[in-house]
């Protein structure tokens, strides 16, 4: 296998011309406001049935995911799947030294990450290369520069010159495409209406605040006399670090009166945004309203994320055992005919019930026990009373009152 990386390697040095990921050219973005017309404009560049491309939405989608509920929710679902156990296997043995292989490369926290991802940003375009260590790496491909309708990479967004990637011959081994559906946006695109509403309401709550958050200052002076003017602007100006101020008997100051909102309708707007992209992201409101939660609600969107994983991880087996570790195979990294099974989460607390009830019917594997569950079982306890030591009768009804309690 050793001999077939490394001939691998020098074939793919020789076609770096071929790399995608080197051929962008990067290009300034114009950070402006994005409202909803952007975000329309960006759906129908991406809908076009002559040149459909994504640059426009896969800047919103960037813009949106400085979202603090987006980057939070996002990221949770990537964890828990990056953090379930994972077993490649050859037919039904385990293969531990391929297993140890793609987890100590790192790879596969790398892929699971773009696995994910592909499902919130419609694509995930996935090129594999050598670093100068000599470590095997999977560079995502700017997804501005990709038409996953089309099958089209744009080195330049402002050109119309493509290539063809699914035509090139490396696609299916150094390059590889994650998506769920290709003529599909993602999920961060139902997401954009909600995350843009939010960013309005914040604005407005924040100049709310910045306006009517101190009371305006008035004061009532004679504005024909420029030395009263001039007097009554710098005590104005002062007035935050002047413990008092005297002013003349023909002039006056005082508070406005602010307005009597205090951000309710901004609240109430955000809070609803923020329901609808839980909805989205985890398929239920999850530890989010601490005024009406409980315990029976928390523990129903926990179930309901629990599923959403299971899907990812479905998700996550099928896009390993049909597309990359084939690919990594024809490379060289790994060895052929290899299935990754992710391990099934159980529930522990559960599972040691039923052990505990049936221990009193059945004999289970010490062996079992201490792997699943951490104990270290050294044998059978036995259940033979032990005959109390010599004394007074006294102590021997207390001895045996102590082992039947």
């Amino acid at each position: 296998m050793a001999k077939k990386e490394k001939n691998s390697t020098a074939k793919r040095a020789t076609a770096s011309d071929r790399s995608l990921v080197r051929r962008v050219i990067e290009r300034q973005e114009s950070i402006v406001r994005k409202d909803i017309a952007d975000w329309k404009a960006a759906r129908s560049q991406a809908a076009s049935t002559t040149e459909p491309r994504q640059i426009l939405l896969q800047s919103l989608y960037d813009e949106i995911m400085l979202d603090g509920v987006m980057t939070s929710q996002v990221g949770l679902r990537i964890d828990k799947s990056q953090g379930a156990d994972f077993t490649l296997m050859r037919g039904d043995r385990a293969d531990e030294e391929q297993t140890r292989l793609l987890r100590d490369s790192g790879l596969y926290d790398t892929l699971v990450e773009q696995i994910i991802e592909s499902k919130f940003y419609g694509c995930s375009l996935v090129e594999f290369a050598y670093d100068g260590n000599g470590s095997l790496t999977a560079e995502l491909v700017n997804r501005r520069h990709v038409a996953p309708k089309t099958g089209r990479f744009y080195p330049d967004t402002y050109s119309s010159e493509y290539v063809a990637y699914r035509d090139e011959p490396d696609y299916g081994s150094w390059l590889v495409e994650l998506c769920p559906r290709r003529d599909d946006l993602g999920l961060l695109n139902k997401a954009v209406p909600y995350v843009l509403i939010k960013k309005f309401a914040l604005s407005c709550w924040s100049e709310l605040c910045e306006i009517f958050g101190i009371p305006p200052r008035v004061m009532k002076t004679n504005t024909t006399d420029p030395d009263m003017l001039s007097r009554a602007e710098q005590m104005m100006k002062e007035i935050g670090s002047a413990a008092y101020f005297i002013i003349d008997t023909e002039e006056s100051f005082d508070f406005a009166q602010g307005v009597s909102t205090n951000g309710d309708v901004y609240r109430n707007l955000i809070s609803t945004c923020d329901q609808q992209l839980s909805l989205i992201n985890l398929a239920a409101v999850l530890g989010q309203d601490t005024v009406n939660g409980n315990r029976s609600k928390e523990e129903s969107s926990s179930r309901l994320l629990d599923s959403v994983v299971r899907a990812d991880n479905r998700y996550i087996e099928a896009s390993f055992n049909k597309i990359l570790l084939p690919a990594l195979a024809r490379i060289g990294f790994l060895s052929p005919d290899l299935r990754l099974v992710i391990a099934k989460e159980t529930d522990i607390a559960g599972l040691w019930k039923m052990v505990h009830e049936g221990s009193q019917y059945y004999e289970f594997d010490t062996e079992w026990i201490r792997s699943t569950f951490g104990i270290e079982v050294t044998g059978a306890r036995s259940l033979t009373p032990q005959p109390a030591p010599a004394g007074d009768e006294s102590e021997q009804r207390d001895g045996l009152y102590d082992f039947f309690v």
